[in-house]
C-alpha cells in the first residue's frame, strides 16, 4: 500500500476512535458491536416515556400535559428514525 493510502486509513482509524470509541474498543476485542448510528436504545426510551406523558395528559385532559408528550415523542422520533441518510448532523450520510 502507498503511504499516502497508509495516512488515509490512520487519519480514518482515529475519526472512527473520536466518534464512536465503544465500537473500536469492541472491534480490536474480537467482539463486534453495533456502531453508534444504530443505536436507538435512548430513542425507544425518550418514546416511550413521550407516550406516557402524552396518554397521562390525555386521561387527566391536562392541554400542558398533552403539548408536553407531543413535544417528547417528536423529539426522540428523530433519532428513531431508521433512514441513515437524514443522519447528516453526526457527519455520516451525503456532503
Amino acid at each position: 500500500m502507498p503511504p499516502s493510502e497508509d495516512h488515509r486509513l490512520v487519519d480514518l482509524e482515529a475519526r472512527l476512535e473520536r466518534e464512536d470509541p465503544r465500537f473500536v474498543r469492541a472491534m480490536s476485542s474480537g467482539r463486534p458491536a453495533r456502531p453508534r448510528e444504530y443505536r436507538r436504545t435512548g430513542a425507544w426510551w425518550g418514546l416511550a416515556l413521550g407516550v406516557a406523558v402524552l396518554v397521562s395528559g390525555i386521561a387527566w385532559a391536562q392541554g400542558l400535559l398533552i403539548a408536553g408528550g407531543l413535544v417528547l415523542v417528536g423529539m426522540a422520533a428523530q433519532p428513531a428514525d431508521p433512514d441513515p441518510a437524514r443522519m447528516t448532523h453526526r457527519g455520516f450520510g451525503r456532503r
